[in-house]
């Protein structure tokens, strides 16, 4: 057996990095808005995977149960902007919380510091709140309340549903049921 037939035994992700614009800038708002750690920073004048001459700043933020958040600010490359063909809603970075308090906590720290702040948001199994960073990302924070046999239901069609979706480009409709108990729990 080669090295190529097993795939490898992830850990984990060891950190995840987006682009900023103010390597301080940032640091300061999540340490300031969500209370991260700001654990490391890493600087060169040229990229050490690539050998390009292209100093950055490269810092990681502690976001709780070992993951960590990193950022590059790149001051020679154009401005940085967003993916104009993807609506600013979809790519975005979620962190948990322990409970509801801590989610509403979170939004009166949030709007308290002048954010906008959207939500919360009822998914079915979990609530959310929203809001951009000073670089444009969006931030979500999840409260999960789901139950295990909610999370299970939810698992047991999902193959299903990504075969019907695949094949119509329509939401399917396997889990109805979680519509209707956000519909029910919402007018309550």
């Amino acid at each position: 057996m080669s090295l190529a037939d097993s795939p490898p035994v992830l850990g984990g992700i060891h950190h995840v990095a987006y682009r900023c614009k103010d390597a301080k800038d940032t640091v300061e708002f999540y340490r300031d808005v969500l209370g991260m750690e700001f654990k490391l920073a890493i600087a060169e004048d040229k990229v050490p995977s690539t050998g390009a001459d292209d100093p950055y700043m490269h810092v990681f933020l502690d976001a709780g149960g070992g993951n960590v958040l990193a950022f590059f600010e790149l001051p020679n490359q154009p401005e940085m902007g967003r993916d104009e063909a993807t609506p600013a809603w979809v790519q975005h970075i979620a962190f948990k919380v322990a409970d509801y308090d801590s989610l509403l906590t979170a939004k009166a720290r949030a709007e308290a510091r002048g954010l906008q702040v959207i939500g919360p948001t009822h998914h079915g199994v979990f609530k959310s709140i929203y809001f951009f960073d000073p670089n444009g990302h969006r931030l979500e924070l999840a409260w999960d309340f789901g139950t295990e046999d909610q999370m299970q239901r939810l698992k047991d069609v999902a193959e299903d549903m990504l075969e019907e979706w695949s094949r119509t480009r329509k939401a399917p409709r396997h889990a109805a049921w979680l519509h209707e108990k956000i519909a029910q729990e919402s007018a309550a």
